[in-house]
């Protein structure tokens, strides 16, 4: 019986898939596993507590798609973490933003776009990142992310410097103190998942100009930054996926006719399409 796992590994969430025979067969959700975030330990910890009848799953091969391995050694860290709680099969470590470039492009030469809780992009091929402009994480870059886009909107809040409406109704929202604000931004674990959580009110609330003005400003700033600084950005379809884009996939086309680019897919999540990617390329 040949079984191979496809993860897909944000910072928020990571979702798996398993192919048996050549055949979807289940899927699983844990938490994030960014290795900037977290130990061996702590993502051996997560999994044998979010999947448990996953451990010691005998496996041909598993294609883990992750944030955070820009380098060797965080990329080792997760090659050990799953080695431990799998026990064996061969692992293919790579970048989220690989796999949101296959699940998007497949086998042609694209722009490939992740805005989610932070963002990242790339100039992609048909078979490989050719080159990328650095995301810088969410305190110097991500710009369009959800954590960016939640930092905007606590800054506004807690100067007070958005409409009164806004204000109280993200505190009906969301009944935390000030200070409880700063404390998880500044003294808890995970403030980038801490803040995007909010993108939730923005869109309840994308009925406000102020708001609007901020989705636009926060993604025109992502395209600014990065997908122009692509030169094939000019003759090549711009595809995007993650809850971000997708969900306010109206400002991001606004965008694209002002920048006179041509848009590809837009995808809430890469992993239905980075299935069928190793799927049609007999597992690659």
């Amino acid at each position: 019986m040949s079984i191979i796992l496809i993860a897909d590994s944000g910072s928020t969430k990571t979702e798996w898939r398993a192919v048996k025979e050549g055949v979807p067969w289940k899927s699983y959700v844990s938490s994030g596993l960014n290795p900037f975030f977290v130990t061996v330990e702590e993502i051996v910890r997560t999994l044998r507590k979010e999947m448990p009848e996953m451990e010691g799953l005998s496996v041909d091969r598993i294609w883990f798609y992750c944030t955070g391995v820009s380098n060797a050694a965080k990329a080792e860290m997760v090659r050990k973490a799953l080695s431990d709680f799998f026990g064996g099969g061969e692992l293919v470590i790579g970048s989220d933003l690989l796999g949101a470039a296959r699940s998007l492009c497949m086998n042609e030469p694209g722009i490939a776009c992740i805005i989610g809780t932070g963002s990242n992009s790339c100039y992609y091929d048909g078979k490989n990142i050719a080159s990328n402009v650095s995301p810088l994480g969410y305190i110097l870059g991500d710009e369009g992310g959800g954590a960016v886009l939640g930092r905007k909107l606590l800054t506004g809040v807690l100067k007070r410097q958005l409409p009164e409406v806004i204000i109280q109704n993200f505190f009906t929202a969301y009944p935390f103190t000030p200070s409880e604000i700063l404390d998880n931004v500044y003294n808890m674990p995970f403030p980038n998942r801490f803040l995007g959580q909010f993108t939730r009110f923005i869109s309840d609330n994308i009925h406000e100009p102020e708001l609007q003005e901020m989705v636009t400003s926060s993604l025109d700033e992502f395209f600014i930054r990065n997908v122009l600084q692509y030169p094939e950005a000019k003759h090549l379809p711009v595809h995007f996926t993650g809850g971000v884009a997708y969900h306010f996939k109206p400002f991001i086309e606004g965008l694209l006719v002002r920048h006179s680019l041509r848009p590809g897919l837009f995808t809430l999540a890469p992993i239905e399409n980075l299935v069928q990617y190793h799927i049609n390329n007999l597992y690659a």
